[in-house]
Formats: C-alpha cells, structure tokens, sequence
C-alpha cells in the first residue's frame, strides 16, 4: 500500500465513523472535487502534506490526531 492508498482508507474510516459525505469534507477541507476523487482512487502514488493538512482541518482533526491510525504504521507501507 503507498501513502496515497493508506491517506484514503483513513479518509474513508473517519468518514463512515462521523457519517459525512465526501462532498461534505471537500467543503469542510477547501479541497477540490477532482483533487478529492484522485486520492480516493488512489490513482495518485503520492500526496502533499499541505493537502493532508487540509483533510485533517476537514474532519476537525489535528494531522497528528489524523495520522494516528494503525495505517500509517504498516510495514508495508511503500513511501516511495
């Protein structure tokens, strides 16, 4: 899994747990719509830490408080 991959499923974890819709974090984050749907198919082999910034600003999060997730921690966890 790349970062880009794991930044989506963390994405779709909060967004189940909170009961919001991608629309909703988009305008909560001040993220395109596009730039939105390119992380969520992870067609996208890597991610800039000013968008997850803003991602984690969308749910109300700090990045620490979103990067604190088992995801990030794999091993297998390509950063490259």
């Amino acid at each position: 899994m790349n970062v880009c991959q794991a930044v989506a499923k963390r994405i779709n974890g909060l967004l189940t747990e909170r009961k919001m819709s991608q629309y909703r974090l988009e305008k909560n984050s001040g993220i395109q719509h596009g730039t939105m749907n390119g992380i969520m198919s992870a067609k996208n082999k890597g991610i800039e830490l000013n968008t997850v910034i803003m991602i984690a600003k969308g749910f109300g999060l700090s990045v620490i408080e979103f990067l604190d997730d088992p995801v990030f921690l794999s091993d297998t966890l390509e950063t490259e």
